[in-house]
This record gives structure tokens, sequence and C-alpha cells, in this order.
């Protein structure tokens, strides 16, 4: 029976959902007798601060939001911002007769949809309604097989709620007292940090070496074709039988690590490529192979996140947030999922499109079915998919921009993984020689044809390695046999230096993230947002560099905290969590072993916490323990890293910055380091650079109208010129003098500014004159450029020599204009990055009124920390203007108007009945604001507010 007609016995339903787009788009499939609702996200949490906690808890509950004394019960509390909500939510319910909660259909979802329960305490039948889809069949499936509440998926999301908590709340303080305010460590987020910061230590421990081998092109003497070449190019494999060291032989610190290779330097090189310049080449062994690739797996969340990452230059949570979005809208699966499994229904749609689109001879005889491969996979979700039973290719779909490239991206891996395998040949070609000087040389080359594409016709993966070689690329080598005679046409000495391993992009990280099995999948986008957001990463191009900062907070984590980070720890941790959700564990004990660490004799029994302690046996302190000695937490010498010279670089609470001596002592130096410096990039050589430049005080010398000194400083904000005030004026109170200062102009430097510039620079603001009605126009140079100011009427300047010579009849005459939105004239672009994949339209950086940004004439996404307008490469700019797309326009927050207070009068009959009146339409517009309230969310802020934060 379908939805419709059962409502028309009577009975009105409420679906509540997590976000408006779903609302609406479930909303026009399930047709009258229905409400559709969203409750915008979570609706209730553990509160922010001890503001929220009610008046009854005290003590250590009122900072944790949690009572680790009672077994550990959660305090929740409705958000401050879903009040609105929630009133209009039991309006609703009580005009209803039945309740279905139909939030997403993993443990974040059921936490919402028992949330909801909970404070909404329904007297009315309440069904717990799930789907991986939002089609009209897949919605009445719905509705039509509702099932109860899973309490153990709610306990474990509960269970990693309350860890989170005290992991965030016990060991962020640390970091504020000792490192930096405002710092956070997170479960995963400190793990993930550690992994970026580990990679940039190899970085700098790297040293470069330099290794040589020979490159030979050789030549069948046959005239060739494009199936069959004439000639082939081979490397030098060996000399005398032995191998010829190659890039993998050298580990990541860049030095030789393979034993028994012949290391080839300049000389040797050069000297055995002349020594082969006569010699007789013949093919020693060709060996021929089958070859044959099958097609990847469907994608899962992180699958798809490492491939936006490659194709399409999104970030992790650009990639989320458009995925998002064609999920509310019907358009794929389910985002958030372990799983690589496809449904019936898929399959035979997947089957049916690469029949008609590519062939017969490209589908297989059977489906195929791909085995999970992520452990503990927490949902029971299909793999991401085009939603429906018959696929809308790309074109079908009115899909534009972001979101036609992400569909594309999904519906070509999901028709390819069930297209037949490519197939072809490899082809290993062994040359040899001896040279004049009695050596025997051995060349090696390589070749692969695919005989049939299969599913590389439909799609064919990237790779983290732009000079990776993808898997449809062809190499064709000569028809040669053992024994056919070559000649070598050229053989040339190759150098090569070691290279230090690639830093982390956010593809990369997910891939390692997901191979140590640390955190969950659904959760990695939120993870990379949250060490960007903090200032521990940055991003240069599409890779991730962490701060000086992130060094200072790891070195704390790892010398008090080492557990904490432990790799192992942590992914046993994410064990110990799944077996919870699996009900077989109790969170109480578990949480218990790992807050107050293992009692006296006691053992690692069902909790398992302790199973991740240091391994020996010994008594296992929980994270109480470890928060409470701080004394033993030296803030200096764990914020302190040797440079070399003497210089050592500090993490202050205002940045890094270099300094070699003592303080107070004539040769201590200081100096400041940039914000956007990798750290492998500080050489000693550098630092000696910063300490060189002027800092301090630089005197310029004595005005000659008040005699006080003049100096040029290096500030937080830019060099500027300031005056000293001679000694005992005031600074404070109603006669207090402050010293007239200005920074330099953009053209200035600090060490070329002169007295009579900087005289200059502080005599401003000037004023030009009064315009008819004698209000005053001054000059000024402010922090967007030079400009007028009038009253409240400003007027930017197109030159910082006007500060100084515009008259009063060019500033009238500028005034007679109308005035002009942004900058006075419009200034060229600082860079041009080529065309955007997305909008096909140029790509430029400009200068902007809060810094450099990328546009591509419709969006403007502002350069990030790590960004400069000398390093962005296009990618990078592309993929910018791909997350601000994905965010979408800011919203406007409408103003509450103040409520007004009227005095109470006893009321006749007539008021009372007007009294009523105007209650009821007080109710109505009551409604009607929380209404528009909650229209005004954006999609946004509901994917925030369910995102999955560890």
């Amino acid at each position: 029976m379908s939805p419709t007609s059962e409502t028309a016995h009577g009975g009105r339903r409420l679906v509540i959902v997590e976000s408006p787009a779903k609302a609406k788009t479930i909303k026009g499939y399930l047709g009258p007798g229905y409400v559709v609702e969203a409750s915008v996200g979570h609706i209730r949490d553990l509160p922010s601060g001890a503001a929220e906690v009610p008046e009854k808890y005290t003590g250590e509950v009122r900072r944790l939001g949690v009572d680790v004394e009672h077994d550990f019960q959660p305090v929740y509390v409705v958000n401050a911002d879903k009040k609105a909500q929630v009133r209009k939510l039991k309006e609703l319910l009580a005009e209803s007769d039945e309740l279905y909660l139909a939030t997403d259909e993993d443990r974040e979802g059921e936490a919402i949809a028992w949330h909801l329960r909970e404070v909404l305490k329904p007297k009315v039948p309440v069904h717990r309604m799930v789907f991986h889809e939002i089609t009209k069949d897949a919605i009445r499936e719905a509705v039509a097989n509702p099932r109860e509440l899973n309490q153990r998926m709610v306990d474990a999301q509960e269970t990693r709620r309350i860890l989170d908590r005290l992991y965030g709340y016990e060991v962020s303080p640390v970091l504020w007292k000792k490192v930096m305010p405002k710092l956070s460590a997170g479960r995963v987020q400190s793990v993930a940090t550690r992994l970026v910061v580990e990679r940039e230590r190899e970085r700098i421990a790297f040293r470069s070496a330099e290794y040589w081998d020979l490159t030979g092109t050789f030549s069948t003497g046959r005239k060739g074709d494009a199936s069959d070449p004439s000639s082939l190019v081979a490397r030098l494999a060996a000399v005398d039988g032995r191998r010829v060291a190659q890039g993998r032989d050298f580990g990541p610190d860049g030095q030789l690590k393979t034993a028994n290779v012949l290391h080839l330097d300049e000389q040797n090189a050069r000297t055995l490529a002349a020594a082969l310049a006569d010699t007789a080449f013949s093919v020693r062994s060709v060996e021929s192979k089958p070859y044959r690739r099958s097609p990847y797996a469907p994608f899962r969340t992180t699958t798809l996140q490492q491939e936006a990452s490659r194709k399409l230059g999104f970030g992790a949570k650009a990639t989320m947030q458009v995925a998002q979005k064609l999920y509310e809208n019907g358009f794929i699966t389910y985002m958030r999922t372990d799983s690589t499994i496809l449904s019936d229904t898929a399959v035979s749609a997947a089957r049916a499109q690469v029949t008609h689109l590519y062939g017969a001879d490209y589908l297989p005889e059977k489906p195929r079915v791909y085995a999970g491969k992520v452990k503990n996979a927490q949902e029971a979700h299909e793999a991401i998919r085009p939603s429906g039973d018959r696929f809308r290719t790309p074109a079908e779909t009115g899909l534009t921009g972001d979101q036609f490239k992400l569909y594309e991206l999904i519906w070509k891996r999901t028709v390819a993984s069930q297209m037949k395998d490519a197939t072809g040949n490899s082809v290993t070609v062994k040359i040899g020689g001896r040279a004049s000087d009695g050596r025997d040389a051995e060349f090696s080359a390589s070749g692969k044809t695919i005989t049939f594409h299969g599913f590389m016709k439909a799609y064919v993966e990237g790779a983290d390695d732009p000079n990776a070689e993808l898997d449809d690329r062809e190499r064709r080598l000569p028809q040669v046999a053992e024994g056919d005679a070559l000649s070598a046409e050229e053989i040339t000495a190759d150098g090569h230096a070691t290279k230090p391993p690639a830093r982390y992009t956010e593809a990369s990280l997910v891939k390692e993230l997901e191979e140590r099995e640390i955190g969950r999948p659904s959760t990695y986008a939120s993870i990379i947002g949250t060490i960007l957001d903090r200032g521990y990463v940055f991003k240069k191009g599409t890779a991730l560099v962490p701060s000086f900062l992130s060094f200072a907070v790891v070195n704390l984590l790892e010398k008090h905290f080492g557990r904490l980070v432990d790799y192992d720890f942590t992914a046993r941790m994410e064990d110990d969590l799944d077996r919870i959700a699996r009900g077989e564990a109790q969170s109480v004990p578990w949480l218990k072993r790992f807050y107050f660490g293992e009692a006296e004799g006691g053992t690692s029994g069902e909790g398992g916490a302790a199973d991740a302690g240091n391994g020996d046996g010994d008594h296992l302190g929980g994270l109480k323990e470890l928060v409470t000695d701080l004394g033993a937490i030296d803030a200096r010498e764990i914020s302190s890293f040797p440079v070399g010279n003497g210089i050592v670089l500090r993490v202050g609470r205002y940045g890094a910055y270099v300094e070699r001596g003592e303080k107070g002592q004539e040769e201590y130096q200081k100096a400041d380091v940039p914000d956007d410096l990798a750290p492998d990039e500080l050489t000693v050589g550098l630092a000696e650079e910063l300490l060189a430049k002027p800092s301090g005080d630089f005197e310029l010398g004595a005005d000659p109208v008040s005699g006080n000194q003049i100096v040029a400083k290096d500030g937080r904000y830019g060099p500027y010129v300031t005056e000293i005030l001679p000694e005992g004026t005031p600074k404070t109170g109603k006669n207090a003098v402050k010293p007239r200062t200005a920074s330099l102009f953009k053209s200035m430097s600090l060490d070329t500014v002169t007295l009579e510039e900087a005289l200059k620079l502080m005599s401003l603001p000037r004023v030009v004159g009064t315009d008819a009605e004698g209000v005053e126009i001054t000059a000024q140079n402010g922090r967007y450029g030079p400009y007028l100011k009038k009253g409240t009427d400003s007027r930017s300047l197109t030159d910082e020599d006007q500060l100084f010579n515009i008259t009063l009849d060019e500033a009238l005459a500028i005034y007679a204009q109308p005035k002009q939105r942004g900058r006075a004239a419009a200034k060229p672009p600082l860079k041009e990055l080529g065309t955007d994949p997305v909008s096909e339209k140029p790509v430029v950086v400009k200068d902007g009124r809060f810094g450099p940004y990328v546009t591509d004439g419709e969006t403007n996404a502002t350069l990030r920390t790590g960004d400069s307008v000398e390093t962005i490469t296009p990618e990078r700019g592309y993929e910018l203007l791909a997350e601000k797309r994905a965010k979408g326009p800011a919203k406007k927050t409408a103003k509450k108007a103040p409520a007004k207070k009227t005095a109470a009068k006893k009321a006749t009959p007539a008021k009372k009945t007007a009294a009523k009146k105007t209650a009821a339409k007080t109710t109505a517009a009551k409604s009607t604001t929380a209404k528009t309230a909650a229209a005004k969310k954006t999609t946004a802020s509901a994917k925030t507010a369910s995102a999955k934060t560890e």
C-alpha cells in the first residue's frame, strides 16, 4: 500500500530528517498527510561551557559536562541555536498521530534520532525510518518498513562522544598553559598532526645523495611503425652481474640503504659510457607475460575524497560538501560509508549502462562482487553510487559546476566497476654488450601493450604522485628475439639526486589514516579541516605543511602524553570502540580504564583499554593521572628546537622566532620567523639572514622641531616609524601623550627609510582644506591604502604620493564625482593561473581589501596561510574556488527585535476576548518566525552540526 493511500484513512505523520534540503526533497515524494521537518543536525549535545550546565551539577561535572564519578553519565543540553527549532518540532508533534525519525543510517544519525525522541517525549507511536538514497521508491519503502531505534549504535556513538570530550577537555588546557592559548587536542586530530610533523622531520633529516646510470637508445636497423617501433630506450641495469643502484635503493634520509648494489658516481658513469661507444649489443632475453588489470571497487568515503583531490583538485571538506548536496537532492546514495558493496538493483543498473554505452563485449558474464576492505566497517550502507534503479548519465542530470564534476566521477567509477578486465601483454627485454675496458653491461627495457581496454574505456584511477604512470599508459617495444643484434645510436650518462619524502596531501593523509586504522573514514574531512583551522597545518599548493606551532604541540604530546598519540594505541582504541558497538564490550568499564587507569590488581577485562598500554604488564595510568602533574612539563624546553651555530628556534605566544645568546647580554639576537615558512626551509643560513636583518629600534635621528628621537621598527604588522617620548611623559590619564606612529609605505623598506621620510609619514593625516560648508578634508594612510576623509565620507586615492601633494581643488573634484564602490581604480591582476576546469573561465590572482585572492569573475576565494602570489599553482587556485563554491553564498542573520513590555491591567470581558485573539496571533507569528529562522539555516550548517568530529 502506498503512503498516500494509507493516510487517506486518516492520521497525520511527522517525519524528521536532518537538513532542510533533504526535507524538501522527501516531502515531494511523500505527499499529503506527511509533514517533513528538519532537526538541522544535532538538537542536543554536551554543554560547550560551564554556563550551559544546569545549576544542580557542581565540580568536575560543570567543567567536563560528564559525571566521571557516576558511570560517566553525560549532561545533555539543547543547543541554544536549536531551541526555536525544538519548540517548532514539539508543536508539529502535538498535531501528529505518528512520528518517523528519518535521520541518517549511521551511528551519528542514530544518536540524533535518539536525542530527538528523548527531547520531544512523543506520546504517539515512534518509528525509525532508514534509507541510503533519496528516491521516491527508497523513501516509500522506508516508510512502509520502519524499524526500532538501535540502542547499541546509540551507546557506541555516546561512548565516542564522551571519550572525545574527556580527551579534548583534559589535554587542551595543558596546551594553553604550556604552549599557547586557544589550542586544542583531539583523539584523531593530534595523531593526524603528528603524522604531518613526522614527515617534515624526515624532510629536515634528509640529505640528498647523487647516483648515476646510463640510458641507451638501441636500433633494430629496420623500418618501424606504430605497432613495431624501430628502436627502444633502455636503462643500465647491471655491470659485471652487479645491479646498478636506482632511486628505490635509497632510504627516506636520502642515503643508500641496499647492500651489494653498484653505486655509480659521475666519473665512473661517463667512463663506462665512453667505453661502450663502439660495443656490439645483442638481445639476451625477451620475457613476455600476459597483462591483466581488474576494475577498481566502487567509491567509499575515503576513496572518493582521494580521487576528487587527484582529478578535480577538491579538498576533503569540499568533496563532502558537494557530495552532501548530491545526496540530499537525490542524485547519489549516502556519502559516508565504508562499504564497497553494490545492491542487486545497482548492479543491474550499472550492467545495463555498460551494455548500452560500450556494448556486450565489455560486460562480464557474472556481476562483480567487491569484498569490504575496511576493518571494523561501521555502516551497512552500499558504496557511493548514482541513485535509483536506472542511473542517470551526467548529461541527463542537469547538474553544473562542481556537482556535475563529482557526479560524473561517481558515475564513471560505478559503471566501470561492472566492466571486464583490461588485458594485454607486458614485455621485458634485456640487452647486453662488453665494453672496451672489459666490463659487461646489461641494459633493461620494459613495455606494455593493451589489447582490450575493458573498464579503462570508462575510467582510470589517478595517482598521488604526479609523475606516476597511469594504468592505461602503453609503452610499445620493437618485436625482437633472443640473439638479435642491436646497434647503440646513443649512450648517455644520467645523474640523479635523491628527493626528500613527499609531504602529505589531503588525499595521501586520508589514505595513511585509513591504512593505520585510525579514526573513522566518515570523519577524515572534518579532522583535516580542524588541523588547518587550528593553524597546525597550512597548504602550499596541495601539500600539507606543518607549522612550527604544531612541532611544539607534538613535542609536548610525545614527551608527556606519548600513549595518546601512539599510532597503535589509537588504532586499538578504535577496535575497542567498535567492540562496544557490536555489543562485545561494555562502555562504562572501558571509559573507567581509559580515564582512571587500571586499578591495582586489575586486569584488562572486557574494557580492553589496558591492552593498549606500555606492554610490560606494569600499572597503567589513566588520562586523569597524566594531566595531573603539569610541573614536570618545561614549557620553554618543549617549544625550543636547535637550528645550529648556537641559534635556537622557539615557539612563543605570538609566533615562532629565532634567537642566539642570552637575553640581557650584548650579543643577544632575536628575529621573527615568517608564518608561511616551512620548517624544512629553516636552515642555519636562513636563520643567520633573519638575525642579520635590522630588528628592534633603528635610529633615524632627532626631530628638528620636538627634539625627540625617531626610530624605525619591525612590528608584527609590518615595519613602522615612531618617536621616543622624553622620560616622564605621562602615558595614561587625562594628560597622557601618545607617540606619533606611522606605517611605512609598501615602496619603503626598514633598512632604507630616512629621517625625512619618517617625519613626512608621521605628519599624516594632513589637512587638505575645507569644503564650502566648512567641513574639513584630510588625507590619510589606512590599512587599505591612501584615502581622503570628509566627515564620514571616505574616498580612495590611487597613489601614496597624493597624500602629500593633493590640492583642495583636486580633493573637491573627487568628492564631486559619484562615490565608487570598492577601489578608486581597478588594479591589474597579480598573476594569471589559466582556465578553471569547472567554470571554464580565466582565473587570476588579485589584490583585495583583505589581501590577495583568486577569482574567475564569478567566485572569489581568499588565499590561505601558506599560499602566496609567487608560489600559488593553477591547481591550488582551482581548489580554493571549488571549496568556496561548495560552501555557497554567505547568509545574512536577521536581527531580532527587542520585546516591548506593557503594563499589566485588569481586562474587561471585551478586552479578554481581544487579548485571546492577540495571543493567537502572537503564537502564529512565533510559529512563522520559527519557520523563517529554520528556513534560513543553510545546508552547510546542517552538515557541520551532523559531521562526525573526533
